[in-house]
């Protein structure tokens, strides 16, 4: 049994409630947009860390992470990227080797809105675990966890504040 904690488009702020909601997972897997290599310094510190580059990172967090992420959890083969879309409208970069190769577990961030979708089509589970960091469009910022044991996903938990909480020293903190 693996527990999970999942997020998303964090760009370079980290609200220390988070921590607090993520101390019971044995790993944390970030789908993108770290925003600065001292969120990843800070989430690795904590826990073993797993992650992929997005769309707002640098050479300097590209150069430690994929743009694609395949492995297994348990008996779940995992597939993050940063911008995958979702069912119905899969980033078509990405949709021959999905349609081909589809993984149990897809995740993807960058829309910064929270999703869980079935895909019946591809019998595969999609998630979306919303933004995690200060900037952005969204109004509130999310993360998951959940647990990963033989070839179950489940106890998906949602972590939530408004984005209002971050105080102004969360928000320079990674700057």
């Amino acid at each position: 049994m693996k527990r999970i904690g999942l997020l998303s488009d964090t760009h370079g702020s980290l609200h220390d409630r988070l921590f607090s909601f993520f101390e019971p997972v044995d790993e944390i897997w970030h789908a993108g947009d770290f925003g600065c290599l001292e969120v990843a310094d800070r989430l690795t510190a904590f826990r073993p860390l797993r992650g992929v580059y997005g769309n707002i990172d640098g050479q300097d967090v590209r150069v430690d992470f994929p743009g694609h992420l395949r492995f297994f959890c348990e008996q779940v083969d995992v597939w993050i990227t940063h911008s995958g879309g979702y069912p119905g409208r899969y980033n078509r970069e990405i949709f021959p080797e999905l349609l081909a190769n589809p993984p149990k577990l897809f995740i993807s961030g960058h829309s910064h809105i929270l999703k869980v979708i079935y895909d019946k089509k591809l019998e595969l589970l999609h998630m979306n675990p919303g933004a995690a960091g200060y900037k952005g469009f969204h109004k509130v910022c999310t993360a998951m966890r959940f647990v990963v044991e033989g070839k179950n996903i489940k106890d998906l938990e949602i972590w939530e504040i408004d984005r209002d909480d971050f105080t102004k020293s969360e928000i320079n903190q990674l700057k």
